[in-house]
Parts: C-alpha cells; structure tokens; sequence
C-alpha cells in the first residue's frame, strides 16, 4: 500500500508506472483540445512529475511560462530534473494545495488541470481555484475520470466483499460509483463557476493485465488506486488480504485465460473565463 512508502518512492513510481500509461492517455485529450497561447503564462495544477507540462511548455515557444503545481515535493524534485536536463528556464515549480494555490487572482492565459487522480470530492474546489487564478477570457482545462469508470473492479469488489462475510460493507462500493461524476455534472460545475463556451470530450480508455496478481500488484492499482477503494474497510491487515484474495481469485476465475481489462471514462472540460 502506499502508506508504507516514501514521498520519494512513490514519486518514482508515479514517473515510471503511472505518468508512461495512464499519464498519457490523459495528457493526449490535452493536446488535442487545449490551444497554448502564443504568450504570456500558464499553469498546470496536479503536474505530477513534470512531464507532458514540460511539452507543452516546449510546444508553446519562448513567450510563454509555465508555473507546475503538485501535492509532491518529491515528484517536483524530479521535474525539476527534467527541466534542468533538458535546458528549460521557462519553467518553474511550486509545492502547493490544489483547493488554494499560493497565486493572487487572475493571474494566468492558460490554465491546466490533471484531476485524474485525485478524488472526487475535491473537484470542486480545485477547479473553483483554477478558474480564480485565471485571466479574463483565459482557457481553463480539467481532465478527469467520470462515471462508469472502474466498472469491472466494482462489480468483482462487491462480490468479493459478499464472499467473505463482509457484504455490510457493500454500500462503500455503492459510495466509490456514485461517487464519480457524470459529464453533465462536471458541465454544470463548470457552468457555476462562470467559465463559458464549455465544451467536454471523453473516450474509454483500457488497462489489461495478465492476472489478478498483475491487477493488484500494479504500481497503478496498488500504490495510487485502491487506497481509495480500501478506505471504507476494517484497517486490519487480515481483513484486507482476505478481500484482495478473494477479489485475485474472483477475476482469475472469471477472465479464463484472458487479460482483465479494467476501463475508464476518460474526460476533459474546457471553458473560458468570461472578460
């Protein structure tokens, strides 16, 4: 679990397990519907360990600046490298929350977030500080992950959690799908934030992995996903090995020599601050 790891660790893992797949599916939805100002600044809020804010910083040319905020220190200490490697003084990188960013209001032509991993009970306020940070007819860009994501993982949960003795807690299940917002949820959000023009895309994304092992020995799964997922059950080590055999041998049981694919919605909002 990553409550047992190291800032760092995880930091490295997030750069080499999650920011080269997951990352990227992501990062694509933002290169092919965010236009980059000509000048000016911008930032990108959730920058994990630098990377795609980085090309964009590179596409966008020399009159631009980005400013790259995470929850991280240590995965800033490794975009900090990149820049350095790569010779970009054009970029600079701060350790912030994402519900209240250290920057006066109005403040940025272009405004990016990556809330592809952080819970869903935070988007609000993230992208109400997003919008606040942002210029007069600024772009302001979330990406997400939406309602009838992680489908096959909750059904096989729930089964897993019936299996053991343990169906009381069936209703954190029910809590995780509910949980995730529809598009015209994020839409309306974004509509009460004042941002106009609103525009969505979303495509499914899949994750296949050989086994049920794979599934939840996977840096993604492991370390990043089902803290979450977790959060609901006894704290008991026993308790929890007990679901996640159950849930191993369910999804062997069931994918018969198959990959398990685990599926996302995969969406992005774009709006502009009213002038």
């Amino acid at each position: 679990m990553s409550t047992l790891k190291t800032d760092k660790k995880l930091a490295f893992l997030h750069d080499l397990y999650v920011a080269t797949d997951w990352g990227e599916r992501f990062a694509e939805l933002i290169d092919e519907h965010v236009k980059l100002p000509s000048k000016g600044r911008a930032i990108y809020v959730a920058a994990g360990t630098g990377g795609h804010a980085l090309a964009l910083k590179k596409r966008a040319g020399q009159g631009v600046t980005f400013v790259c905020v995470d929850e991280s220190e240590a995965r800033l200490e490794l975009s900090r490298v990149k820049a350095a490697a790569v010779k970009e003084s054009g970029a600079e990188f701060q350790h912030g929350q994402l519900e209240a960013l250290s920057f006066e209001d109005e403040q940025f032509d272009l405004v990016v977030g990556d809330a592809s991993l952080v819970a869903p009970e935070r988007l609000p306020e993230m992208l109400s500080e997003m919008v606040r940070v942002a210029a007069p007819g600024a772009t302001v860009a979330l990406n997400l992950t939406t309602a009838s994501s992680f489908g096959e993982f909750f059904s096989v949960y729930w089964e897993a959690l019936a299996n053991t003795g343990h169906a009381e807690q069936a209703a954190g299940v029910e809590a995780l799908i509910s949980a995730l917002p529809t598009v015209s949820d994020v839409e309306v959000l974004a509509g009460r934030e004042a941002l106009n023009d609103v525009q969505s895309w979303t495509r499914t994304e899949e994750f296949d992995f050989a086994s049920g092992e794979a599934f939840l020995s996977a840096p993604l799964v492991r370390d990043f996903l089902l803290g979450n997922w977790l959060e609901f059950l006894p704290e008991d080590e026993a308790t929890r090995a007990e679901v996640l055999g159950e849930v191993e041998r369910i999804i062997d049981d069931e994918r018969q020599g198959a990959d398990y694919t685990l599926s996302i919605k995969a969406t992005i909002i774009v709006g502009r601050k009213a002038e």
